[in-house]
């Protein structure tokens, strides 16, 4: 998020006066913009944990546990009284079950193991293809659509979105006679605004997943969530952000932008191209499409007859089954499998050792999305 915003924006669009919902806007903006970076919200909720610890556990603060009598954990007196870390007990809790803490973390080994396929999938350039040519098919009647829907699309792998979509967004606006501010605009509304919600399963759901269970378990120690439990809300998602992202764009952003002339902008995006798929890439998508087909095929084949081998292997039901219980197991399946072929196709995997390259590389843009909740979470557990 930029930080180069200090003050309210109080200029005029067009030279119009700004509306009571634009100056709103621009507060927004302002406030937004004051906001630190999420590692360092994080840590501030930790030291804050931390300090309110030791003001709870001063005024003798407690609540009745609502777990049942001999779940693990529960005080024999039923009572969950805070502890404090603002002592020395405190501090040896912190220092001596922080990397306990760290690896009981919930959703660590789910999301590992789903970054690992979405990452053969991204870097082998699968995925840049599906979202240019979602992009550059799109009418002139439906391109806003289509660009805050793809951005929706695009969190599938974290970065995809901020990288390939906006700019590419901004040139496709130019390219059709439109503000490309507007069309920058739309992109980062869907990659930003829809980041949590897909049509399809992504690494961010085992994130959140693994979170809710651990939380869950606090009452009911047996409880599971899957993956797939967000799902439904997921997929009503995309469509009303995406929705709602054209109609704002095409409402109220396009129209304050004006007419774009790049001689005010500074920059000139005339002589820039937007580059179209390759025979090499369109071929590739299509074999990559193949592949996804007969996965899904596959799956189907695993669940939906009643002798389905991922069905409950005693009740014969989908819930409770392998299926969902080993969704992420399947989820890397699903993006590796295409990820390769689309790269054996185009080129960018020639042998195994690209393939290992390809799951490595992600691996690094997980790090604020596991330390930030995780370091949070190490405070939290210390204090039960």
């Amino acid at each position: 998020m930029s930080q180069s915003h200090t003050t309210i924006p109080t200029n005029n669009f067009n030279g119009k006066k700004r509306s009571a919902f634009q100056r709103f806007l621009g507060v927004i903006e302002w406030l937004g913009n004051l906001l630190p970076h999420p590692v360092t919200l994080f840590a501030l909720f930790a030291v804050g944990i931390v300090v309110l610890s030791g003001i709870a556990s001063f005024f003798g603060l407690s609540a009745i546990d609502p777990r049942p009598e001999g779940t693990p954990g529960r005080a024999v007196n039923g009572i969950i009284e805070v502890v404090s870390l603002l002592n020395g007990e405190g501090l040896r809790m912190i220092v001596t079950s922080l990397v306990s803490n760290f690896t009981g973390f919930a959703p660590l080994g789910t999301v590992l193991v789903a970054i690992i396929g979405v990452s053969i999938a991204e870097h082998s350039g699968l995925l840049s293809a599906a979202i240019r040519a979602l992009v550059m098919n799109a009418s002139k009647n439906t391109v806003t659509a289509i660009v805050v829907f793809a951005g929706i699309l695009s969190n599938t792998a974290a970065e995809l979105g901020y990288v390939v979509l906006i700019p590419l967004a901004a040139m496709v606006f130019h390219s059709l006679g439109r503000h490309p501010i507007a069309g920058l605009a739309a992109a980062f509304a869907g990659v930003s605004g829809g980041y949590s919600a897909n049509l399809l399963l992504g690494t961010i759901d085992p994130l959140l997943s693994g979170i809710t269970e651990a939380s869950a378990q606090m009452i009911a120690p047996g409880y599971t969530v899957g993956p797939e439990a967000n799902w439904y809300f997921m997929v009503v998602s995309t469509f009303l952000i995406t929705g709602l992202g054209s109609w704002v764009t095409i409402k109220f952003v396009e129209p304050n932008l004006g007419q774009y002339n790049p001689k005010e902008a500074g920059v000139d995006l005339s002589q820039d191209k937007v580059s179209t798929l390759t025979t090499v890439e369109k071929r590739g998508l299509k074999m990559a499409g193949l592949a996804v087909l007969a996965i899904c095929l596959l799956f189907a084949l695993s669940v939906v007859p009643q002798w389905g081998v991922l069905r409950h292997p005693e009740t014969g039901a989908v819930a409770g089954s392998p299926f969902l219980t080993g969704i992420v197991s399947l989820i890397l399946v699903f993006f590796a499998i295409p990820g390769v072929v689309y790269g054996k196709v185009v080129g960018s995997i020639k042998n195994d050792r690209d393939v290992i390259d390809c799951m490595g590389k992600s691996m690094s843009t997980m790090g604020t999305a596991i330390h930030c909740p995780g370091f949070l979470c190490c405070t939290i557990r210390c204090l039960f």
